[in-house]
């Protein structure tokens, strides 16, 4: 296992600790699980760094890099959800944004099918998400509201990717149509 593929690792394993210290009673705990989020995201931008300079790009690091980010978004969102800072409507069109990515993201790459390297669209769009996290986490006015605005943005993302997904496997494509 290579260091970007470790990093993706580890932000997996981050997921259960960030819940587990956002649903504490320890005085602090929302800072120090703000700290966990803000760690996954600079070991997110460790491990693709790493992955493009020194070539590491693996086939496994191309599903860990984004599985590990969708679980910790979730995760994320799930806490927000169950701590009353979201509203169950912005939940849901969030998780069923993710969770189709990652069974569809699973079901191309078990099909032996191209995947599409992140794009501009795509990191922007987790940068969006970490400050509306922010927002919300700390209650900041407006986090919900913001938060809609970077869900739509996101699908506006994925039509994009799908878009390159679809050209990128052409051939399978036209493989599959009768």
């Amino acid at each position: 296992m290579n260091v970007p593929n470790a990093l993706a690792v580890f932000r997996i394993v981050l997921v259960p600790i960030y819940l587990a210290v956002f649903f504490s009673s320890y005085e602090h705990h929302i800072t120090v699980a703000y700290l966990i989020l803000v760690l996954a995201g600079i070991t997110d931008v460790a491990d693709g760094y790493i992955a493009r300079k020194y070539k590491l790009v693996t086939a496994i690091g191309k599903m860990l890099d984004p599985l590990a980010d969708k679980l910790m978004m979730i995760a994320v969102i799930l806490s927000f959800l169950l701590s009353d800072r979201i509203s169950i409507w912005a939940a849901s069109v969030f998780f069923f944004r993710d969770i189709a990515m990652i069974v569809l993201s699973a079901f191309f790459h078990f099909r032996g099918k191209q995947t599409v390297p992140a794009n501009i669209f795509g990191k922007v769009t987790t940068v969006l998400f970490y400050i509306v996290f922010t927002m919300i986490m700390f209650k900041i006015p407006y986090g919900e509201m913001m938060l809609w605005a970077v869900i739509v943005f996101s699908f506006l993302t994925s039509a994009i990717y799908l878009s390159k997904f679809l050209l990128l496997n052409k051939d399978w494509n036209e493989k599959s149509t009768p």
